[in-house]
């Protein structure tokens, strides 16, 4: 009879390296806190007796719980939204490479997140459940909020400078001769839009440009309200704007086919430029002049300042804002001039 080969434990690991349990448990965990030399020993050893750490044996037992869970505003079509797919997946991989697990909830501003099931949460923005976080924060667990800036809260963010990249593509068209430029605004309930409407007053003005209140359009990110906006343009007389600054990619490429069926050509007869860089948009009737955000990076910023603060409460606050980049394609060109 074949005997069973001994299966290495966590203390064996402990007792081969010198080293305590805790130690070692805090090396497979990926604690900052190790010192170097401890680190090295530990490392070495799990590889030597190629030893398989039991993760979830090894968080009961000390009572940890390194779940991270993520709370974002549920709307509709949230599952076929580039941004809100882009958050899910660089969120879920930032996890996974933590070695954490990742738990998702939808909320509508009633329902929060199981506190008992999470030992730390990325806000992905706040819309009607801030005190979510608030309660969260007087708990202890620790919170880091996503594209939302809290300048009033005592909490880590990592956020998007909306406003700089909607003024950048504001300025753009400026450039390209534009003097007649309206906007389309996302949901007003975010942050996100508000500042992209700033950020478009902002270069108007700094252009000595008066905005006009009629081509200041609202939106709320959904395809339904960018072919309203796309109608109410199409039906201005000779005051039509001859550009347009739109909060969303697909938003902005819904009213590139509505004026399309309209009977205008874009840009020949009418600019426009969206927001978040949908890969999609390069496929579309014409690829799409856009502000990317760094959606990615600012997902993976956010679970990393999660993860540190799970290890370290009294961790200091910091509120990371990250930069946007305009992106030229071929839907934005000088206007046409008159005969």
């Amino acid at each position: 009879m074949t005997a069973r080969k001994k299966v290495v434990s966590i203390e064996d690991v402990a007792r081969a390296a010198g080293v305590s349990i805790t130690t070692v448990s805090r090396v497979i965990n990926k604690f900052p806190t190790v010192k170097e030399d401890n680190r090295r020993k530990v490392e070495e050893v799990i590889r030597r007796l190629n030893f398989k750490p039991n993760l979830a044996a090894q968080r009961l037992a000390s009572g940890s719980n390194y779940t991270i869970g993520l709370e974002i505003p549920r709307y509709e079509g949230i599952f076929y939204s580039f941004y809100a797919m882009e958050v899910f997946r660089s969120v879920g991989i930032a996890c996974d490479n933590l070695r954490v697990d990742f738990l998702l909830h939808l909320t509508d501003g009633k329902t929060s997140v199981n506190a008992a099931a999470v030992g730390g949460v990325v806000f992905a923005d706040v819309i009607n459940n801030r005190q979510h976080v608030e309660d969260f924060l007087k708990a202890g667990t620790p919170v880091v909020l996503m594209n939302y800036l809290a300048a009033d809260m005592d909490v880590s963010s990592v956020s998007v400078d909306n406003a700089a990249g909607a003024k950048t593509a504001a300025e753009h068209l400026i450039h390209l001769g534009h003097n007649r430029i309206a906007f389309v605004t996302g949901d007003m309930a975010t942050q996100a839009a508000q500042d992209r409407l700033e950020g478009y007053k902002t270069a108007l003005k700094d252009a000595g440009l008066a905005m006009t209140e009629e081509w200041v359009l609202r939106g709320d990110y959904s395809r339904k309200s960018a072919r309203a906006a796309a109608e109410k343009i199409l039906g201005m007389a000779a005051a039509r704007p001859t550009a347009i600054l739109v909060s969303s990619d697909d938003m902005a490429m819904e009213m590139v086919s509505a004026f399309i069926e309209g009977g205008l050509k874009v840009p020949e007869d009418i600019s426009i430029i969206g927001f978040d860089d949908d890969p999609v948009c390069l496929y579309g009737p014409v690829a799409l002049t856009t502000v990317r955000q760094p959606i990615k990076e600012m997902a993976q910023e956010a679970v990393k300042e999660l993860y540190l603060r799970m290890q370290d409460p009294d961790r200091q606050i910091n509120k990371i804002i990250l930069s946007t980049e305009l992106i030229i394609r071929d839907s934005a060109r000088a206007p046409k001039r008159s005969p």
